[in-house]
This record gives C-alpha cells, structure tokens and sequence, in this order.
C-alpha cells in the first residue's frame, strides 16, 4: 500500500495544506481532536522519528514553532498538545513520520494524554542504569 502522506506531497490526495516549504508540509488532521489540529511531515518518506535525519527533524521543529501560533490565533485556543507517536504500539497510524499541534480548548472532554504511576523503591535506579549502557 502506498504511502497516504507521500501522496498528499505530491498532490495525488487532497489536503487542507496550511504550510509547505522544500521539505516539509502541514495539513489539517482528517480526524481532529478538536479544530485546528494539524499534521506536519516532511515532504521524504521516513517511517518514524528514529529514521528521520537530524537536519530534517530540526527544520520541522523550527516550523512547528512558526505556525503554531498561527494555529491557536485562527482557532482562538491558548494552548495546544504537539506530539509524535513512534510506532504502531505507541499509536503511530501512518508509518510516515509526522508530528501533531492539536489546539486545547477549556472543558474540551479530552483528558491529559498519558496517567502515570510513581516507580516502586530503586525502580528509577535500576531504568536509569539500563537505559545509560544502550546510549552510544
């Protein structure tokens, strides 16, 4: 199955693009959470975050910081959740990497995305070292 994001950059699906430059495009969610929910994604097919290059992942932070203001201004939202999924078990739909800016609204009925619990005593200690001996 083709990729959908790759057909949206070359204009082979339709979108309600709101931004696009040399590398990069964002385009109204089909599904939002609420209005003003917009996807960016860089215009090269990379499945996630982990197989996107550096320079590429920079420039799309660069731009999300650009129009999420204009985002919030056009909906009248003051806050919003800017978010990647990585992977399919993590929610990821469409193995294209891509980032979310979805405007949060007062009473909006979505709760805080993620419900966490303290670690039990010398959990964090015992991550913490198994997570530093895998960074290289």
């Amino acid at each position: 199955m083709e990729c959908v994001f790759c057909k949206i950059v070359a204009g082979e699906m339709p979108s309600h693009k709101i931004y696009e430059d040399d590398k990069v495009v964002a385009f109204l969610d089909i599904n939002p959470v609420n209005p003003g929910h917009t996807l960016i994604a860089p215009k090269v097919h990379y499945d996630n975050v982990l197989d996107t290059p550096d320079d590429i992942l920079q420039h799309m932070i660069v731009v999300i910081k650009k129009i999420t203001p204009a985002i919030l201004k056009g909906v009248g939202s003051e806050s919003c959740n800017i978010e990647i999924n990585n992977g399919a078990i993590a929610g990821q739909i469409i193995m294209h990497n891509h980032w979310h800016i979805m405007p949060r609204f007062k009473d909006d009925g979505h709760r805080l995305l993620f419900e966490g619990e303290p670690y039990k005593e010398g959990e964090a200690e015992k991550i913490a070292g198994k997570i530093k001996e895998n960074i290289t």
